[in-house]
């Protein structure tokens, strides 16, 4: 979906009244405050294997645990990652909080498409699977976090995404039906949560989906950045066009 064609036509045919926005990947660019924490934690636990952005960006998006599991699989035999778990998801936890928005950057055009989406009336809820104090500090770190009336983290309800709980919250917070809500993300995690609540789905193209292409994540569109979501959005709530032609 280009600009274009997201300012001339709905990419949903009901009309969009909140937007439920992901965080890693999506607002922001994390992977080098993941690598960070994680190289700390692995030297910690005396891992001297250190991990890469590359390896980084193909776990992001399914939360800590998951991450930790991920990184230790590929370094350790089963047994002894499984025994080294808790204690490394404690270290990590630590290891984040010294560099949590030190090593990230806002993508381009964040601030303004949140700023257009509030122009047009549109609450937000920022659903991640970061655990909730990480993204409320690095939202304030960034200066966005009064755009959002709601924001849950992966530690705030008993599922993340792609469970659709986090979004059927979000929704009962901002006060709209699921039908009236988009869920904006980088993943397949993002899409599969949102469509599992019945919400409309935007992708954007530069961020994590676990090192796969973005084409790859069913969706309503893909838009280049929030502030091309937020003129899809408006596409939505522009009246019909009842021009008679000859």
């Amino acid at each position: 979906m280009s600009e274009i064609a997201a300012a001339q036509a709905p990419f949903v045919n009901r009309p969009i009244r909140a937007a439920i926005i992901d965080l890693d990947g999506t607002m922001v660019d994390t992977a080098d405050d993941f690598v960070a924490a994680l190289n700390a934690m692995l030297a910690r636990i005396g891992l001297e294997q250190p991990v890469t952005r590359n390896e980084v960006t193909d776990y992001v998006g399914k939360g800590s645990e998951n991450l930790i599991r991920s990184v230790l699989a590929v370094r350790l035999p089963h047994t002894q990652a499984v025994a080294q778990f808790d204690d490394a998801l404690a270290i990590y936890q630590s290891e984040y909080a010294k560099v949590n928005g030190k090593h990230s950057t806002l993508f381009p055009d964040v601030k303004e498409g949140l700023e257009a989406m509030r122009e047009l009336g549109i609450p937000l809820a920022c659903v991640t699977n970061k655990p909730h104090r990480f993204a409320v500090e690095l939202l304030a770190h960034f200066g966005i976090a009064d755009h959002f009336k709601v924001i849950l983290g992966g530690d705030s309800l008993p599922a993340k995404k792609p469970d659709p709980l986090p979004m059927l919250t979000a929704c009962e917070r901002l006060d709209v039906l699921p039908r009236e809500a988009v869920a904006v993300g980088d993943s397949e995690n993002d899409a599969l949560a949102g469509r599992a609540a019945g919400l409309a789905t935007l992708t954007v193209p530069y961020g994590y989906n676990h090192g796969k292409p973005v084409q790859s994540v069913k969706s309503d569109g893909i838009v280049s950045s929030l502030r091309t979501a937020a003129l899809a959005i408006a596409a939505t709530l522009a009246p019909p066009d009842t021009t008679l032609t000859e």
